[in-house]
């Protein structure tokens, strides 16, 4: 069953809607934990948003991914100069309200529904509240803007037309292909970088040139499938090449493992990392079935109790200047 969500985004608005996607920093400005910041994590494939801002519900969206790092939209402007340059991007889906809904105009209706702890709305007034961001409602609150929004002849929200919409947002490769994309154009402008070191940071994005001779000089295996053919091996970045602050992180080999594609996917993307001993873990959000389907099944819970002779997975532990990396991927990666 979908979750269901509410969005108040009046200064972001334009900007998501037209991207397909949310974006919001990971703590608030002075370092504080934010539930609303947090739920961004929590939202999962298939949950369904109502999109709030200027008082008036005008669309509709499905989750179409699960939230990762990435930095703040170019787009955004000066918009939100406070927020940290590093935050959670969620991919949705987004469909308009043929007549938008005014929630004040609800608010009887409404109010007993509203979540007691974090509501995104007054359960009074029907005005946003000041700090609220992405916030859990239950699907009675969904089903009333839905059925108002029916009542005055709106025929654009469509469960299928959301179930469809999915393979039109952006994915997670497109998304993250577009920010590197912008990050390589930054570095190919750098001034302070010599030509030679310039090079091998931009092959450094593709896992290619010198930043594959350092992973490799550190990873002669992939930690997953055992694997030792350079061939069938990528070097992928532990702290993703995007997110990298200098050209050394980016090239450093400390900063890379050398994955079969498979595994490479998985880790990028964060439904598997490492702990310091090497021990993998799977995210609990990703589907076992499919780790079976792509014959890495035996890096699961039940596998974990083998001896190290005995496992297919590589359960060495992690130099010391590996680890800070992957605590990075952990922490900041990884799909808890």
């Amino acid at each position: 069953m979908p979750r269901f969500w509410w969005v108040n985004h009046k200064q972001t608005f334009r900007q998501e809607i037209d991207g397909t996607y949310l974006w919001s920093p990971k703590r608030n400005a002075n370092g504080a934990r934010n539930i609303f910041y947090e739920n961004m994590r929590a939202a999962a494939p298939g949950d369904l948003v109502l999109s709030f801002a200027d008082g008036l519900i005008r669309h509709v969206g499905r989750v179409a991914d699960f939230a990762f790092t990435a930095p703040k939209p170019e787009e955004f402007g000066t918009t939100g100069g406070y927020w940290s340059a590093v935050g959670w991007l969620l991919p949705v889906y987004w469909v308009s309200l043929a007549n938008p809904v005014r929630p004040r105009d609800l608010v009887a209706a409404l109010g007993p529904l509203l979540p007691d702890k974090y509501s995104p709305i007054s359960p009074t007034t029907g005005y946003g509240r000041q700090g609220a961001y992405l916030a859990e409602i239950p699907q009675a609150v969904f089903d009333v803007i839905i059925g108002a929004g029916a009542a005055v002849g709106s025929a654009a929200y469509n469960a299928d037309t959301l179930s469809r919409g999915g393979a039109n947002s952006l994915s997670y490769r497109v998304v993250m292909e577009e920010m590197d994309d912008a990050v390589e154009r930054r570095v190919a402008a750098d001034r302070t970088l010599d030509d030679t070191v310039r090079k091998s940071v931009i092959q450094a994005r593709r896992g290619q040139g010198q930043f594959r001779d350092n992973v490799h000089a550190v990873e002669r295996a992939c930690r997953l499938t055992g694997i030792t053919n350079p061939a069938l091996l990528i070097a992928s970045h532990i702290k993703p090449w995007r997110l990298c602050e200098t050209a050394a992180e980016r090239l450093d080999g400390a900063n890379g493992l050398m994955l079969t594609p498979d595994a490479d996917l998985l880790f990028d993307r964060g439904f598997v990392t490492f702990h310091d001993d090497g021990r993998p873990e799977v995210s609990d959000r990703f589907n076992w079935r499919d780790l079976q389907r792509l014959g890495l099944g035996a890096v699961a819970p039940e596998a974990w109790g083998l001896s190290e002779a005995q496992a297919p997975y590589v359960a060495t532990g992690f130099r010391p200047e590996q680890r800070a990396y992957m605590d990075f991927h952990r922490r900041e990666v990884f799909v808890s």
